[in-house]
């Protein structure tokens, strides 16, 4: 972190959006309905009887025994396990409704199953639910099939049976092993429950394990992250996804149970970031990008270094970018040139599948100024380089005149040693490669007015 000061760090952390879509789902509006979304899965049947593009599905289940005070996701908060059954019955009606669209057997190679809590279902439920999928979609033998795993809902038993059903990758919700801040944020789980769950999940044979941490968070302070971070070492997950906490009570209820006085200042916060990212570099990691590390031999980092990195709206990922069917309550998903989103309570999500409707309450159809901008920030966010000509070629645009105005907002970054800018390219440099967002940001057309941030996180 010699290259990335203090200072650069403070003059850098703006709020911004991170980038999983463009244009961001704050974008999305009411006008974009079921007929809209009908409309691009049968193009994309059309398209995929010449070409076979494989499918990425993301299965929302939305419900937690307990509620922890940081989270920004849509959840429901619930002991009563047997509401699962109803929600189980419905999504598998909103993927009939789908297959009536697509047709049986479209290829998928990623799979991810996000929350909420996922493993908040039983292991009979779980297996029901990949044998649903299963007789409606194939699924490519080397795809990429996830779950997002609350370490207090799980055994090494439970594990084996996630693999047994054909999950092969595993996220683990640690956030901080330290108990003072477990308990501020009342997620209270061992760090020797999660050392014992990725020790019997590497026996089983899962290919790459991921840990979640979240600095910022309250009673954290640089001393007490350092000991987690330590023991983040010694655990050596093959992934590392590293996120900044948004304090936003004002958007999330649950956020109001913590105590503004026992976040940590600015600077402590810039400290635990700073830290953290030593420690991942000096342990052998790659710094993929924004939140995320990988060990050398990951697919992920493997990706990077052939320039082979996309981006979706779980973050980064290997796969090649393609559409992305979204199944449950708040879901969002991409098919072509359109993003939409489900409806967000389960009285409306159920109401509309009751109906016969696929449960589309928002979207947007994406202009290709929308789509040439999407080209270019996800080249530099996945990339770090943007090249003039193969835009210039895809969308028919001079890209200095038609960027004209961005490129005179880079100057700035490229003073700092952030960018280059070249005469056939944009390149973020090594040290820039920490503000990736704040590189991207500059091409973002809906954020040049600088009130309209405020409802995204910070960058740093």
């Amino acid at each position: 972190m010699s290259i990335v000061t203090p200072d650069l760090l403070r003059r850098y952390d703006v709020p911004g959006p991170r980038y999983t879509s463009y244009p961001t789902a704050d974008r999305f509006v009411e006008a974009f309905r079921e007929k809209d979304y009908i409309v691009a899965l049968q193009q994309r049947k059309v398209l995929s009887a010449t070409a076979v593009q494989p499918l990425s599905l993301y299965i929302h289940i939305p419900f937690c025994e307990s509620l922890c005070y940081y989270c920004a996701c849509n959840k429901i908060i619930t002991k009563h396990h047997d509401r699962a059954a109803k929600y189980l019955q419905y999504l598998e009606r909103e993927l009939d409704l789908h297959v009536q669209h697509l047709g049986r057997g479209q290829v998928v190679s990623q799979l991810h199953f996000g929350g909420g809590t996922p493993t908040f279902l039983s292991d009979e439920e779980l297996a029901s639910l990949m044998q649903v999928l299963r007789a409606r979609f194939e699924f490519a033998p080397d795809g990429e099939y996830s779950i997002e795993v609350d370490p207090r809902t799980v055994t090494p038993e439970r594990l084996q049976v996630l693999w047994d059903i054909g999950l092969n990758r595993l996220s683990f919700g640690v956030q901080d092993f330290d108990s003072d801040v477990q308990q501020a944020v009342h997620r209270i789980q061992p760090a020797e429950q999660v050392f014992a769950l990725v020790e019997a999940a590497r026996k089983i044979g899962f290919k790459s394990l991921n840990v979640d941490l979240i600095y910022g968070l309250p009673k954290q302070n640089p001393q007490s992250f350092a000991r987690t971070l330590e023991q983040v070492g010694e655990l050596r997950p093959d992934r590392i996804a590293l996120y900044g906490y948004a304090h936003l009570p004002e958007r999330f209820k649950s956020q109001r149970r913590i105590l503004r006085p026992d976040l940590p200042t600015a600077g402590d916060k810039l400290e635990m970031l700073s830290a953290a990212i030593d420690s991942f570099i000096d342990a052998g990691y790659v710094y993929v990008g924004m939140d995320h590390f990988a060990l050398p031999d990951d697919a992920l980092a493997i990706a990077k270094r052939q320039g082979r990195l996309h981006r979706n709206f779980q973050g980064y990922s290997t796969q090649p970018d393609c559409d992305l069917i979204a199944l449950g309550v708040s879901a969002i998903g991409r098919i072509g040139g359109t993003y939409s989103q489900n409806a967000k309570t389960l009285d409306e999500y159920y109401d509309l599948i009751d109906q016969g409707l696929l449960p589309i309450v928002r979207g947007l159809a994406l202009s290709k100024d929308d789509l040439i901008r999407r080209a270019v920030i996800m080249a530099i966010m996945c990339q770090g380089e943007l090249l003039f000509e193969s835009i210039n070629n895809a969308w028919l645009i001079d890209c200095k005149q038609y960027f004209a105005a961005e490129f005179e907002l880079l100057r700035g970054q490229q003073e700092e040693g952030l960018v280059e800018v070249l005469d056939d390219c944009i390149r973020v440099t090594s040290k820039g490669w920490f503000f990736v967002r704040g590189v991207a940001l500059v091409f973002d057309r809906y954020l040049q007015a600088a009130r309209s941030r405020e409802r995204f996180s910070r960058i740093i």
